[in-house]
């Protein structure tokens, strides 16, 4: 057992799932705090028989991941003072064994970093080519990051130092709370282990739009808190989505109004893009081809995405979770 270590797991019906990722955990903390959003299949009454502390969420109260994880890190510093490292671990994750073990060592031999992650893999990403992109989306380059995600362990000082997570955010908190914790000087840090093995149960195209659309959405506010120089959060990525989710459709339809059919020849960009991208790819053919169509693709949802950012933000509509399960 890690010592000194605390576990949050955030989570609502994940039955099996959740069974999965506490019976990684409850032999390799010293803590493990379950925090649940209204579950109906028993995730509570599972978990405490493991032995978990659990967390039931108010839910009179807007519900997001990020207010979740919070409350998760209050309850583990209240029944562990000796608290130095907190795991986030979302409830459709098994941590791999050993993980703990090596991420801690990590950050005790490295005092300036403040969050270290691994490598997530997709558990079963053949069973679709959604839940293969999840996996080719959490391959990403090893050493010093701009950020994380859902799961990663954090030196639990820098992460009360800059008070947790964004509560009201519905998407993108983690990257977020990386900016603020690289503006107090602390590093994030990839490494080269296996870290989770992830569940999307990701089977329907209407899943995958509406996850990368909450992506968009994520994009936007992020841009807004923090676009600013020098941290240009997600500035390029808005822009990216504006420009071929929307610029583009718009620039064709104004050439077709010019030139007539003529003006169509503009929407070719789309496939060359989708070739550059595929010829860029360091996979195999198909995990670059299709890779490259749906990056080219989740443009228009990540444009659809920004809109209802801006109109949660500046219009009368209340901000809402963006669901894909």
């Amino acid at each position: 057992m890690t010592t000194g270590m605390g576990v949050v797991v955030i989570g609502r019906n994940e039955g099996l799932r959740l069974q999965r990722c506490l019976a990684s955990l409850v032999d390799a903390a010293q803590q493990v705090v379950y925090v649940d959003s209204g579950s109906t299949d028993g995730s509570v009454p599972m978990a405490q028989a493991l032995g978990v502390e659990v967390v039931e969420l108010d839910m009179s109260i807007p519900f997001t991941a990020a207010r979740a994880r919070n409350e998760g890190f209050a309850c583990v510093q209240r029944v562990l003072p000796s608290l130095r490292h907190v795991q986030f671990v979302d409830g459709d994750c098994e941590v791999v064994g050993g993980w703990l073990s090596k991420a801690q060592a990590f950050l005790d031999a490295h005092p300036e970093v403040a969050v270290v992650c691994g490598r997530r893999r997709e558990r079963f990403p053949q069973h679709s080519i959604y839940n293969l992109l999840c996996d080719l989306e959490w391959d990403t380059p090893i050493g010093e990051a701009k950020a994380c995600g859902g799961d990663a362990l954090m030196r639990a000082d820098a992460f009360a130092e800059v008070s947790g997570f964004r509560p009201d955010l519905i998407a993108g908190e983690e990257p977020e709370l990386c900016v603020r914790l690289r503006a107090k000087g602390w590093k994030v840090w990839r490494l080269p282990e296996e870290m989770t093995l992830h569940d999307a149960t990701m089977t329907r195209f209407g899943q995958w739009w509406k996850r990368t659309l909450r992506g968009g959405y994520a994009f936007a506010e992020g841009a807004y808190l923090h676009g600013a120089a020098p941290e240009q959060h997600w500035l390029r990525e808005s822009r990216r989505a504006w420009f071929w989710g929307l610029g583009i459709p718009l620039a064709t339809v104004l050439a077709s109004l010019v030139l007539g059919g003529a003006g169509l020849l503009l929407l070719l960009v789309y496939p060359l893009q989708v070739v550059r991208l595929a010829r860029r790819g360091s996979g195999s053919a198909r995990e670059n081809w299709l890779q490259a169509f749906f990056l080219v693709l989740g443009k228009f949802p990540e444009m659809l995405g920004q809109l209802k950012f801006l109109l949660n933000r500046f219009g009368a509509r209340k901000s809402a979770l963006i669901e894909y399960k």
